[in-house]
């Protein structure tokens, strides 16, 4: 795979350089070149191959766009600017996007803690009690089911401010995923673990930190990976709605006046936001489970 990425790096920067798209060029070469580097840090062979694969099917998407957008001119450049014109915008744009990530992370940091410290507590408590999974059973299905967006048109009316609002349909979304899967942690807990725990007559925080919680907690990790998931989603749908900044209102707005070459420098940014924001949390769940690895090795 390599040798092929090699070939699609020079292909792509030969159409550059004969379109005179210098940055689209350097980017051409430097892309192999860190991933070179990169795969070489890679201790895993996989870990290796997915760093080249990775990089190969950028640089085929650049070129195939390259060609198509400014070589021989096959898309429409209203629609899809060539490649050197997004890059030189999205650098232009980017100090509004950052201004615009700041007010989509307060919503997005707000809504999914609350929604965490809420689902985590309220998930322990319903997988350890039979009498209580068993009544929370029937209103998870439904509820839980139910599209979190449907609730804007209420949430902006009911609610004092569009904020609020957006606060309160982001918790919903990611509410639901983490409440599930603690309560399915929970029961999958050995009841041979539990026992020995009562047995022992530990205090209600220790069962909860030493037993509970890190019984449940690869679940909960997971619920929490698709709640953070489903909450990026509806932060952008909420914000392409009624808000005034961030993200999705960037996106958006560009939209309305027919700015494509904007929309797609915001979708590239909320793309790369995304991406980051899954490695840093998957860093953590690592961290958060290396007792697993522990015990396997």
């Amino acid at each position: 795979m390599k040798y092929l990425l090699a070939v699609i790096s020079l292909a792509l920067f030969a159409a550059a350089l004969g379109n005179r798209d210098y940055p689209l060029a350097l980017l051409a070469l430097a892309l192999p070149a860190v991933t070179t580097v990169r795969a070489r840090l890679a201790r895993r062979e996989e870990k290796r191959n997915a760093v080249i694969d990775s990089a190969t099917v950028i640089e085929a998407v650049l070129l195939v766009w390259q060609l198509a957008s400014a070589n021989f001119r096959l898309a429409d450049p209203v629609l899809f600017p060539p490649p050197a014109a997004i890059l030189a915008l999205f650098f232009a744009e980017l100090g509004d996007m950052l201004r615009g990530l700041l007010s989509s992370s307060y919503l997005l940091g707000t809504a999914y803690g609350l929604a965490l410290v809420t689902a985590i507590p309220a998930g322990i408590a319903v997988g350890s009690s039979r009498r209580l999974r068993a009544a929370a059973e029937p209103f998870s299905r439904v509820l839980g089911a139910i599209p979190p967006i449907v609730y804007i048109p209420y949430a902006i009316a009911l609610l004092p401010s569009f904020r609020s609002a957006s606060i309160f349909v982001i918790w919903s979304g990611a509410f639901w995923p983490v409440f599930v899967n603690t309560v399915s942690g929970v029961v999958t807990i050995p009841d041979s673990l539990l026992d020995s725990a009562r047995m022992l007559h530990l205090k209600r925080s220790v069962f909860f930190f030493r037993i509970l919680l890190p019984g449940a907690m690869p679940s909960i990790l997971t619920g929490a990976s698709l709640g953070l998931i489903f909450s990026f989603l509806l932060l952008t749908a909420a914000e392409l709605i009624g808000a005034t900044e961030g993200l999705g209102w960037y996106v958006k707005n560009f939209s309305d006046f027919a700015d494509y070459g904007r929309v797609i420098v915001g979708i590239l940014f909320i793309g790369i936001v995304v991406t980051s924001l899954m490695w840093l949390f998957n860093k953590l769940e690592r961290r958060l489970l290396r007792y697993r690895r522990n015990i396997h090795d």
